[in-house]
């Protein structure tokens, strides 16, 4: 593949690359101490992967997330 279309690609995903990515790394660093090692990968890429997506496509979508959890104006 040439450059042109890898950067292509990854505009166009870049909030499940890089929820993929972080999943990955807070999964790795997690490991190193020990935990259910495949599992844990497993359940961290995918829910960096949804993470990514929501934010991809919606991008209020963690104020949205912690204006449900949190009592409205707590964070800003």
């Amino acid at each position: 593949m040439n450059k042109e279309k890898i950067l292509a690609f990854y505009r166009s995903h870049f909030g499940e690359i890089n929820g993929a990515l972080g999943g990955l790394i807070f999964s790795v660093t997690v490991l190193l101490v020990g935990f259910l090692k495949t599992i844990f990968i497993a359940i961290c890429v995918l829910a960096g992967y949804y993470i990514g997506k929501k934010i991809s496509n919606d991008k209020d979508y963690i104020k949205n997330l912690l204006d449900r959890i949190l009592p409205p104006g707590t964070y800003r």
